[in-house]
């Protein structure tokens, strides 16, 4: 996806008219699926597309993360993603809604019966799930479930126009809602690569991401200032200097480190 296209997303998921369609019944938190309806910002041509609706008030009480942060966070991993270039979270915005301010995320069509644990080791994912892998160590995901890794089917839209999201066989990661904790809390399902080297061009755009962290009032800087506390920001730096220093995927720590349920 080109960067016009993708600010067109942004712009809709933004901007659009908002429509409740009903709630997610597997959610351990309040989750909508819905639709949003609007104009390109530079076409003015109608696009209509689903999406996921994260209130911030349907968030439920969790002991070690600050209440009605979780959204923000949501938007955080989008803004991480960006800045690797690697795309594995959809475009996502905090917007106000129905029921008040949250994430919007675009939904991903695909098959829920198609999770992580259904292709494990083929290596026709193994670059993208390497790439999930280091960014779920950077923004220290507590909750990699199998079911939260996704393949995308190619589904059209509505209002004329071809969903804009059409990357059949494409891999993306949703539900980054309890990530960029200060203490350790790396919870996944995804270990085949522990302990094997980093490839270089992933180091190449973890380097870039590291420098950008560490320059003074950088756009990414100024975005993750907006969501996230200040040592939340330094966790996250640190544990992208220590990922680059080892030049490897980490391998389980001791302690809890597979999320439950795993599916």
């Amino acid at each position: 996806m080109d960067e016009r296209q993708k600010a067109e997303i942004l712009h809709v998921l933004k901007h659009g008219t908002f429509e409740i369609e009903g709630l997610l019944p597997w959610s351990s938190n309040y989750a909508f699926l819905g639709r949003v309806c609007g104009l390109k910002a530079e076409t003015a041509v109608t696009v209509e597309f689903p999406v996921v609706y994260k209130p911030r008030h349907g968030e439920r009480p969790l002991w070690d993360f600050p209440q009605g942060s979780l959204c923000a966070r949501e938007q955080a991993a989008f803004v991480v993603s960006e800045a690797l270039s690697w795309e594995i979270v959809p475009p996502t915005v905090l917007r106000d809604a129905e029921h008040g301010i949250g994430s919007v995320q675009y939904f991903i069509e695909h098959d829920p019966e198609r999770h992580y644990f259904t292709f494990e080791g083929d290596p026709d994912y193994a670059d993208q799930l390497q790439k999930i892998v280091l960014f779920d160590v950077i923004i220290n995901n507590a909750d990699r479930k199998s079911g939260h890794v996704l393949i995308e089917n190619v589904v059209s839209g509505k209002g004329g126009e071809t969903a804009v999201l059409v990357y059949p066989g494409r891999l993306w990661g949703i539900d980054h809602g309890i990530c960029f904790h200060v203490d350790p809390k790396l919870r996944t399902v995804i270990w085949e690569f522990a302990g094997q080297p980093i490839p270089e061009q992933q180091m190449e755009a973890l380097a870039v991401l590291h420098a950008q962290l560490n320059q003074t009032d950088t756009r990414i800087q100024r975005q993750l200032n907006s969501l996230l506390k200040h040592n939340e920001i330094a966790a996250l730096a640190l544990r992208l200097t220590r990922l680059l220093q080892q030049g490897k995927f980490p391998n389980p720590g001791p302690g809890r480190h597979y999320p439950w349920p795993p599916v």
